[in-house]
């Protein structure tokens, strides 16, 4: 049109051939360097998501990879607790350099900028949703070659700002073995798939309890219903995760890089690719 000033927001007209969509992917810090970007996801709480997302990270680094957890649960932050992190390495005019690990890890959390973290974050939606984006625009994540997203559960503000701005290669829905699975993880691909995100595979989590003494696995949770769910969507169940005391008590005590990842090796090769 004649009178187009090449601003859209201003523009009343709907029938304007000029318009285009505007995109509302975040840009990286131009100091940062990520290749791939897995979020971690779930559609209820208590399911171990966070749990997951610190394996994956850890049986990725051990695979020679330059690894990043960027802990998007605001609300309920606990990435710096798994890995026995508390502070950052600091900030320049460029950016935030995010906590290391003893491994090499790097972690960026809320939990890491607060001078108490058991205090609670009483933030509105649109500000947690901004606070997670700073730290894909703000933070400089060094030479990563994948960084793990845990996401918050269900399908709000945050799991609806990453998909939108940041470039999410998949995703991983993290589950357990209960009777409402169904819908709770119907909802989570759904909305994967209403925002062209590619569903990697499902993990349930707590799927069983071996017995130390005899070794049977017991169900604790009761018959998983998994299989239909995932079959009725045409994706893999990835991995069963067994309630293992020892993953809980090293994911309590910042020792997840010690832990046993063999059980979460299918979830890694699915991830690689991606």
């Amino acid at each position: 049109m004649s009178s187009c000033n090449g601003n859209c927001a201003s523009c009343s007209s709907s029938d304007c051939g000029d318009r285009k969509a505007e995109s509302l992917r975040a840009k990286l810090n131009e100091k940062a360097s990520v290749k791939k970007v897995i979020a971690v996801v779930s559609g209820k709480g208590g399911v171990g998501k966070s749990t997951v997302t610190s394996m994956l990270a850890v049986a990725m680094s051990r695979k020679g990879k330059r690894v990043g957890v960027l802990d998007a649960d605001i609300t309920g932050p606990s990435a710096p607790t798994a890995f026995g992190v508390t502070e950052c390495q600091g900030a320049t005019k460029d950016g935030l350099y995010p906590a290391v690990t003893k491994t090499g890890i790097q972690i960026m959390s809320i939990n890491l900028l607060l001078d108490d973290s058991t205090a609670p974050v009483l933030w509105r939606g649109p500000v947690i949703a901004g606070a997670v984006k700073q730290f894909w625009t703000d933070v400089i994540w060094e030479d990563v070659d994948y960084l793990f997203v845990d996401m918050p559960p269900g399908t709000g503000d945050v799991p609806l700002t990453v998909f939108q701005s940041l470039p999410v290669d998949g995703i991983v829905i993290v589950t357990s073995p209960q009777d409402l699975v169904s819908m709770i993880v119907s909802k989570a691909v759904k909305m994967a798939n209403m925002m062209h995100i590619p569903v990697l595979g499902f993990v349930e989590n707590y799927s069983y309890l071996e017995c130390p003494d005899c070794g049977k696995k017991i169900s604790v949770f009761g018959k998983s219903k998994l299989d239909q769910v995932a079959e009725s969507f045409g994706l893999p169940v990835l991995a069963r995760l067994p309630i293992d005391p020892t993953v809980a008590e090293s994911y309590d005590n910042g020792r997840m890089e010690e832990v046993n990842t063999d059980p979460i090796a299918p979830v890694v090769e699915a991830v690689e690719k991606a």
